[in-house]
């Protein structure tokens, strides 16, 4: 009995140190830091895509700097695997790392020739704080190498650890494993169908509000980076188009803008045509520009933890508030369960104050995004600069849960602030729950913007190369009605701008609201031409019409060589009362070698057809995709149209799987 009773007490006590030893390894974390560097040639190479992941699940993410760098932390101890994916090279996955608590340096090689997989990841020094039997942590474990482990599980010290240095104490060390339970994916976005064919005689008009932005390319950027083929919903074509600047005239005269229109046969379906529309915005004088009133508004709640979320978008302010004048204010609001002013308007030229109260801000909490919005456009309206640029520029995943919530409500919200002059700008970062569909209702509600930032390269086009331009808006209500000849086109489809679509009334209305374009800015429409006398499936028959023909013929110019009138509405910031330009385009302008800013206007319309499975991509494909672009990559001085080209590349590998 007696033994049985010491047998009872030993198994008890030996479940407490275990116990003990694994609420210590729950609440350690530990950290990666390492660099990227090409395999073949030894350079470093930024804006590669690390994810760590735990059973196929990421815990955290992040991406190389300028440098080729890269750091994670937060990690729970654990055995995990670290995927490193990046256009143009194929995905490299290491397997079974070894988190203890600490730092671990992990260096990854990156190569083009075909896919790796390590036998052995090395990690070539980290340092460990034990807790001596006193509670003390001046004991550190160090080392120089810790080979891949074979299995998953507890693993006390192998013998790979070479050396173990401490002040009191030289315990072996255990690494416990502990199943960490991952954030489900909830990433949001709203469903559509892709405009269809119309009759010119049925609907001669085609009207639409303008946008500039161009959040679905970085974020179908993001997918294929991370090795993800992207889902339909997330492909908004105009959006695609628009990421990339084209070669437009500069306005001359009384308007702000140019307009541009071409014609060529489309590349997926040669019987039709494709209509090419270009608008491009005149440049201010930046040293002549009055200052900005700028309002932070940063979600700091607890979904904005990871590294590509709040410490990117720290860093992404940064890189903005080095470009603005000494002139300009920035304030800084916040929003968690509450939201609150971190920092009150202040002058650009006490620079370092406004970085200061950035680099304090951490995340934790539920999001009450309601709250900081309505805080927010209160700071901006108290600082109010008139005739200046007013814009509160809000940095979040989308993720409101507390108070006002609900997409309708949020618009609503927004659209009752937007009458004070005051300008909205969105910049969504990171995955899993990011709510897509929440931020573009939001953005256009607000006379916004809206993009999205997957890395730091992005945040420097977003905020160094495009912001200025973004910041001061030219044109507000910005609206574009399309007029087709029955005599020459059968049918039309508008490529894209499904949720920008107008009734026709609404473009001589002048108090419907619409886009709004920034300094510099350009647009581009894609139509899709069935002409007439060409037999196709997508144009719907209608019986003869006894009158309204007969109406409609008077009124035609049998020998009429125009294909289309597009005509342009806009209003100046401070004026409630729209002008009009009108250009037309004719038959005859149709190239047999369109410009480059047709073709690859065209490939990006095209490969995003594909993304989407659309019922109108004919014949469509990768190939034709891939030469397209590359024979309109021009001078392309940021890379992007390169990029570009690597995407597409990746996508058929993708594709394939």
């Amino acid at each position: 009995m007696k033994k049985t009773i010491i047998n009872t007490l030993v198994l008890i006590l030996c479940i407490m140190c275990t116990t003990i030893i694994q609420i210590q390894a729950q609440s350690a974390y530990g950290s990666i830091r390492g660099k990227l560097t090409d395999g073949a040639t030894g350079e470093t190479l930024p804006f590669v895509n690390i994810e760590v992941s735990l059973r196929d699940s990421i815990i955290a993410g992040g991406s190389t700097d300028f440098n080729g760098l890269y750091y994670i932390k937060g990690i729970p101890m654990g055995i995990y695997d670290i995927t490193a994916t990046f256009i143009g090279y194929p995905t490299l996955k290491t397997t079974d790392i070894i988190i203890t608590e600490g730092l671990h340096i992990v260096d990854l090689k990156l190569t083009s020739g075909g896919g790796i997989k390590l036998d052995e990841v090395m990690i070539v020094s980290f340092k460990i704080p034990l807790i001596d039997k006193k509670g003390g942590s001046s004991c550190v474990v160090s080392g120089e190498s810790l080979r891949r482990m074979p299995g998953r599980g507890v693993a006390s010290n192998p013998g790979r650890i070479k050396s173990i240095r401490g002040a009191r104490s030289s315990t072996p060390v255990t690494t416990i494993s502990q199943p960490y339970h991952a954030t489900l994916n909830t990433e949001e976005y709203i469903g559509f169908s892709d405009n269809t064919f119309a009759s010119p005689f049925k609907e001669p008009l085609s009207t639409f509000s303008i946008d500039v932005d161009a959040t679905s390319y970085s974020n179908i950027r993001r997918m294929i980076n991370y090795g993800t083929y992207p889902r339909p919903d997330a492909v908004r074509i105009e959006e695609m188009v628009n990421y990339f600047n084209y070669d437009y005239p500069n306005p001359e005269g009384e308007y702000p803008f140019s307009i541009t229109t071409e014609v060529a046969s489309a590349p997926w379906n040669p019987e039709h045509k494709l209509v090419h529309i270009g608008l491009q915005g005149k440049q201010l004088n930046y040293d002549e520009i009055n200052p900005s009133n700028l309002v932070f508004l940063i979600d700091v709640s607890g979904s904005m933890g990871s590294q590509n979320k709040l410490p990117l978008l720290k860093s992404s302010m940064k890189l903005l508030i080095n470009k603005l004048d000494d002139r300009d204010r920035v304030a800084i609001v916040v929003y968690a369960g509450a939201a609150g002013l971190v920092l009150p308007s202040t002058p650009v030229s006490e620079k370092q104050k406004i970085i200061d109260a950035l680099d304090n801000l951490r995340s934790g909490g539920s999001t009450a995004g309601a709250r900081g919005i309505r805080l927010a456009y209160k700071v901006a309206k108290e600082n109010l600069i008139e005739d200046g640029n007013n814009r509160i520029i809000l940095a979040t995943d989308g993720d409101f849960n507390v108070g006002v919530s609900s997409n309708t409500e949020l618009v609503s919200l927004i659209e009752e602030k937007r009458n004070d002059g005051i300008f909205l700008t969105i910049a969504g970062f990171g995955m899993g729950n990011y709510k897509d569909g929440r931020m573009e209702q939001i953005s256009n509600a607000g006379n916004g913007n809206y993009y999205y930032i997957d890395n730091i390269r992005e945040a420097q086009k977003v905020f160094v190369t495009e912001m200025r331009s973004t910041l001061f808006t030219i044109a507000k209500d910005v609206k574009i009605q399309v007029e087709f000849n029955p005599e020459h086109v059968q049918s039309y489809r508008l490529i894209g701008y499904v949720n920008r679509m107008l009734e026709a009334e609404d473009f001589n209305n002048d108090k419907k609201d619409a886009g709004e374009l920034g300094a510099g800015h350009m647009v581009t429409a894609l139509y899709e031409i069935i002409p007439v006398g060409v037999n196709s499936s997508f144009s719907k028959s209608i019986d003869r019409l006894k009158y309204q023909l007969n109406v409609e013929k008077k009124d035609i110019d049998p020998i009429s060589d125009e294909l289309l009138t597009v005509k342009f509405r806009y209003k100046k910031p401070d004026e409630d009362t729209s002008r009009l330009i009108v250009k037309t385009l004719n038959v005859n302008e149709s190239e047999e070698m369109p410009s480059e800013n047709f073709r690859f206007s065209a490939a990006v319309a095209q490969y995003g057809m594909i993304l989407r499975n659309s019922e109108f991509k004919a014949d469509a494909n990768y190939n034709n995709v891939l030469e397209l672009a590359k024979g309109a990559k021009g001078e392309d001085k940021n890379g992007y149209r390169m990029e570009f080209i690597k995407m597409v590349q990746s996508s058929v590998s993708l594709a394939k799987n």
